[in-house]
């Protein structure tokens, strides 16, 4: 069944046309991955899609009865409303029948008339099958799997950042109960452990997904098919985001083949009717036909564009020689804020060409580490030391300018002493050309401003690289100069990165910060995955040999039916209280998914047998 269905759409603004016939249809239960450079026109085919905007031409069908939801927009809530409050909102259909049913149950009272039971009984099923008994605990599973802490689902929405509001929303529109979900960037305010957790979720979604994402892996992950926007129209590809990176590679190869075989054909053919005109031109007239001819070949071959490539970063770094066994020496570090440790008796040694990842959960204390060892936050305790000769060069996650207002060429003339033909010819080699090199700093993206900041590092003599979240909100373009960059770097390097893609590409050591503890991993990071999926499995192996308690003999049964089901009868009611203890426990840890996690299971495995116990009492009864 197809979910989506758009048919030559067109869209422009102000004399420009972003769309310029768009078609392509997305079944039920696909993921589509959406790609295209900056000002390609994804956001603004996403906004058409849920009705924001019309299109200046074409058809867009959504399949009838089918909820689309998105998220590249921030709802504006009334003044105090909690996070809880927009979570809840997500279900405002099940307290409206929850509502109902209250009224129904109150009439009762004094109308039981089977009219009004019918009415409650039909509300009640339908309450049951939009999921209205188990709406607390899938809130819960999934305000925990996006790290919405119990802390701040009480807090205010308007009081919190960019950041946390985008992810409060997401949350909101994965408990809706809606069948297309047109996600924009989900993954950009997400850390590790919630953005693997948000793709399970979308493989488990039975709908259709549309995405637009920079972030390469959970492309990888979650796309079955690629559609890719360029010049106004789409190019598709039957795979994931690899799938693609090959199949376009092919293409463009495909295309430059037949380019330089029509430019030979070409060649050949003009000199082939110069020849024939020559030949006419001594008396031979029937020749004229034929050069005539050739030269209309000739204007059919010329009409097809030669195929192009993104241009690549052509810059290396200078990277200074480095002699020695000691870059970098951590020495019983540790760090607290308030009650909260970060870390402590931390014992490191990073060696020359050693190329450290630095990984954890938002808050775990990656980005303190870091100034720590650049001496801009001082340790609690313990110290770091750089070994000698080493040359440090650091690239932060928020990218700063002294002075936004100057031109690019003007900040590497003031800043880095440049001439200015040098300043030209180093900014070009970063894709800065033309009429860009005469932009302010200040109107660049934040990709560019990165790209600048990489340009002017490249200066000195560096040998080891300090990387704080270098693909954070780039696209995909932007984040494979930065990888183009560093591919033939061959000092040290450390870096804090959620970007699995980028992370797997450098890696070569891995430092992990859970709960106060740092991993120290000798290995890539697909390595390292594994390594913790072999300790998961360790793990309950270990529980599931441990010896189990004797189990106490059963007493023989009375052969008194009724005797049995005043058996039956006590030990139902120890299964209801027990359901009635894991129901409170529940609630207790509300905010803790995998204490509810285990919860859930016991609840399964008491009502398992309690249903058993029901069946043997009707028995008997009858």
């Amino acid at each position: 069944m197809i979910d989506i269905s758009l048919q030559n759409v067109k869209k422009g603004f102000g004399g420009n046309e972003v769309l310029r016939g768009v078609s392509f249809d997305i079944q039920s239960g696909e993921r589509v991955a959406l790609l295209g450079p900056n000002g390609a026109g994804k956001t603004t085919l996403l906004r058409i899609l849920t009705g924001a905007l019309e299109p200046d031409e074409g058809t867009v069908v959504l399949a009838a009865g089918k909820r689309v939801g998105l998220i590249s927009q921030i709802p504006v809530y009334p003044a105090g409303t909690t996070v809880e409050d927009v979570l809840r909102s997500a279900v405002r259909h099940l307290d409206d029948i929850k509502a109902r049913m209250a009224a129904l149950e109150a009439a009762m009272q004094t109308d039981a008339s089977p009219q009004t039971l019918a009415r409650y009984d039909a509300l009640a099923a339908e309450y049951d099958r939009l999921g209205g008994y188990s709406s607390d605990f899938e809130r819960d599973r999934v305000a925990n799997g996006l790290d919405i802490s119990a802390a701040m689902r009480a807090q205010s929405f308007d009081s919190l950042s960019g950041g946390e509001k985008t992810r409060v929303n997401l949350a909101r529109l994965l408990l809706e109960d809606t069948d297309i979900l047109l996600l924009d960037e989900p993954t950009n305010h997400l850390d590790l452990k919630s953005t693997q957790w948000l793709e399970e979720f979308l493989l488990r979604f039975k709908g259709a997904v549309l995405t637009v994402s920079h972030d390469r892996w959970f492309l990888d992950t979650i796309a079955q098919r690629t559609i890719e926007l360029a010049d106004g129209t789409c190019q598709f590809y039957a795979g994931n985001y690899s799938f693609y990176v090959e199949e376009k590679h092919r293409r463009y190869e495909e295309l430059r083949k037949q380019y330089e075989k029509s430019q030979k054909e070409i060649a050949h053919l003009e000199q082939a009717a110069k020849d024939l005109r020559l030949w006419a031109f001594l008396g031979n007239d029937k020749l004229y036909k034929r050069a005539f001819s050739m030269e209309k070949r000739i204007a059919r071959l010329q009409t097809a564009p030669q195929p192009r490539k993104e241009r690549k970063l052509t810059a290396r770094f200078k990277e200074q020689e480095f002699f020695g066994d000691e870059v970098l020496l951590i020495d019983d570090l540790g760090k607290s804020f308030g009650e909260k440790r970060l870390f402590e008796h931390l014992e490191l040694l990073i060696r020359p060409g050693e190329r450290v990842a630095v990984m954890g959960d938002n808050g775990s204390g990656k980005s303190t580490l870091v100034k720590i060892i650049l001496g801009q936050v001082r340790p609690d305790e313990g110290f770091t030391r750089l070994g000698p000769a080493i040359r440090t060069a650091y690239l932060p996650q928020q990218v700063t300018f002294a002075h936004p207002e100057r031109t690019l060429v003007d900040t590497l003339i003031y800043d880095d002493k440049a001439q200015p033909q040098d300043a030209r010819d180093r900014l070009a080699a970063f894709n800065f050309t033309g009429e860009d090199v005469f932009k302010t700093v200040g109107s660049l993206s934040g990709g560019e401003q990165s790209r600048l900041r990489l340009c002017m590092l490249m200066k000195s003599d560096i040998n080891f690289l300090i990387l704080d979240e270098p693909t954070n909100h780039l696209d995909i373009a932007s984040r494979e100069w930065i990888e183009q960059a560093l591919e033939d770097y061959s000092g040290t390097l450390l870096f804090v990165s959620h970007d699995r893609w980028f992370t797997d590409r450098f890696a070569t050591r891995i430092w992990e910060l859970k709960d106060g503890v740092l991993t120290d991993f000798a290995g890539g990071y697909q390595a390292y995955q594994q390594y913790k999926a072999r300790q998961t499995e360790l793990t309950h192996a270990a529980k599931r040999h441990e010896p189990k308690p004797a189990k106490a003999a059963k007493a023989p049964r009375p052969s008194d039916p009724a005797k049995q089901m005043a058996r039956l009868e006590r030990e139902i009611e120890k299964l209801e209280a027990a359901l009635a203890d894991v129901a409170a426990r529940e609630e207790e840890h509300a905010t803790d998914y995998q204490k509810l996690l285990e919860l859930g299971e016991e609840r399964s495995g008491i009502q398992e047998k309690l249903d058993g116990l029901y069946s043997e009492w009707e028995a008997l009864a009858e």
